[in-house]
């Protein structure tokens, strides 16, 4: 039921003021050129201009059919209204206003953290696009070394590429649980257990 036939309904009953829906959270933010026509919605909220005409509202309709003409989609419906007292449309706002900043810093974080990766991405292919360029010039030096058969004063194997970073590898400490338990003897568990 879109905002356009709830207050077609509602305005039956007594003047409306503001219509508020939430739309069914599997659809997203899809913008649609038709207005809310396929669009679903889980709860809304209506404001009426006076608070015992909602009061009576409330507790003439919950529970009850929603009727109207029998062809109508929502002729078998219930409604499920609900007078909220002390209950300000401020307060509805603000909710929805701090969800969407909310959605709105989950986002930037998201965004910020993709940024990072792909910056991390990017300076890894320079690094290796660097480090494939030192290797063909190597590899073109060492071929015109053997060329021009020229002996120079550093010999090939020492125009290799230089190791960049060397870490030390430790050797991985030995599983000693296996190694600390003791072996009981079958005698003993025979004992224990009645096996002969």
């Amino acid at each position: 039921m879109d905002p356009l036939k709830l207050r077609h309904i509602l305005s039956e009953y007594g003047e409306l003021q503001r219509i508020y829906l939430t739309p069914v959270q599997g659809q997203g933010n899809r913008k649609r050129a038709i207005g809310f026509r396929g669009q679903k919605f889980s709860e809304g909220w209506v404001e009426f201009t006076k608070k015992n005409v909602a009061k009576r509202v409330a507790n003439a309709l919950n529970g009850e059919q929603i009727g109207g003409r029998k062809r109508s989609s929502f002729y078998y419906d219930l409604w499920n209204i609900k007078y909220l007292s002390k209950f300000k449309w401020d307060d509805l706002t603000g909710e929805i206003a701090y969800k969407n900043a909310v959605r709105e810093q989950k986002l930037a974080l998201e965004h910020s953290a993709a940024k990072r990766e792909r910056d991390f991405y990017l300076s890894k292919v320079d690094q290796s696009r660097a480090l494939t360029s030192i290797d063909e010039r190597l590899k073109k030096k060492q071929k015109v070394q053997q060329d021009s058969d020229m002996k120079s004063e550093t010999p090939v194997n020492q125009l290799e590429r230089k190791v960049i970073r060397h870490f030390l590898q430790t050797r991985p400490i030995a599983d000693t649980s296996s190694q600390g338990k003791r072996v009981l003897s079958k005698d003993l568990l025979a004992g224990v257990f009645g096996v002969s």
